[in-house]
């Protein structure tokens, strides 16, 4: 009997073992495999069929004319395409910076439970809700000398007055990083204020107990607990700068010159204007490049230092 009553123990521990991994949530992960195929077909393959042809002499029709690094040779030789690194950098660097700080100081505002927070909030969000063409032409008539900011101001009486970015080579990227920030801040401020929202109360009631002072306690204290937040938000700014082509598009069409050039913009027309399939290719495999570069630091900041518990 003690035997008969081991072998049933045994088995209802057996029966009891939890399934194997792969068949967990197995609904979920098959309503993924169309999603899963697109990213593998479309994304990697398209990415690998670019990174091939880059390498190759291809113009109007792709072809496996292969000429080793001559294309992007050619690429880091174009004026072109060092105002558009440049371009980028510039705004790149300038966008990450003051979008983050805006956002979090217009979100730390909001956070002390102002009056009309919900208009305030709504007012910074809906500029995210225009697409780039329609900011850069709104922006282009502002920035307009003849009847924008310029004009306004010097029929105040300050003749002198001189506010024409757009018209400028020397300080044109700064023109379309105005627009820039005006639309991507709100999306930023919205993030921001869900993470301070997520703060327990009791952490600013600790650090009041404790005299820190509210400036020092955002610094010390919440920023460092909102380092996922500032991630997501890192992540959205880089992604919106390695891409942006309809504001230089809708504001100068890379102009004066080519000083407002951007890498998107200069694969555009060397693909579409210029017919030079390899070059463009050449020039998508950079940015796909710069992409990677971004996502690095993403999953080393999300990933870096777990270990399995």
């Amino acid at each position: 009997m003690a035997v008969t009553d081991h072998g049933v123990d045994h088995a209802r521990r057996e029966y009891a073992k939890p399934p194997i991994k792969i068949f967990k949530n197995l609904s979920s992960k098959i309503a993924a495999i169309p999603m899963i195929l697109t990213a593998t077909v479309i994304f990697i393959g398209c990415s690998g069929w670019t990174i091939v042809h880059s390498f190759t002499n291809s113009k109007l029709l792709p072809k496996l004319d292969f000429v080793g690094f001559d294309q992007y040779e050619r690429l880091w030789s174009s004026r072109r395409w060092l105002i558009s690194v440049e371009n980028l950098f510039i705004y790149g660097l300038c966008s990450l910076v003051f979008t983050l700080v805006i956002g979090f100081l217009l979100a730390a505002l909001l956070d002390r439970k102002i009056r009309f927070e919900n208009t305030f909030r709504t007012i910074f969000l809906y500029p995210f809700a225009l697409s780039f063409v329609v900011t850069g032409l709104v922006w282009q008539w502002i920035l307009n000398p003849e009847f924008g900011v310029q004009s306004i101001v010097r029929g105040l009486g300050w003749e002198s007055f001189t506010f024409d970015p757009l018209y400028n080579s020397d300080i044109v990227i700064y023109g379309i990083l105005i627009a820039g920030l005006w639309q991507g801040t709100g999306l930023i401020m919205c993030i921001m204020l869900a993470g301070l929202r997520g703060i327990d109360e009791d952490i600013w009631k600790a650090t009041k107990v404790d005299g820190i002072g509210t400036v020092k306690t955002y610094l010390v204290v919440i920023i460092p607990m909102m380092k996922p937040v500032f991630v997501t938000a890192l992540v959205l700014i880089a992604s919106g700068i390695v891409k942006v082509y309809d504001l230089v598009v809708a504001q100068t069409s890379g102009g004066p010159g080519i000083s407002s050039e951007v890498p998107a913009k200069y694969v555009y027309d060397t693909l579409f204007g210029r017919q030079n399939l390899g070059q463009g290719f050449a020039a998508s495999t950079m940015m796909l490049v710069m992409v990677v570069i971004i996502l690095i630091p993403y999953v080393y900041l999300q990933f870096g230092g777990k270990k399995d518990q």
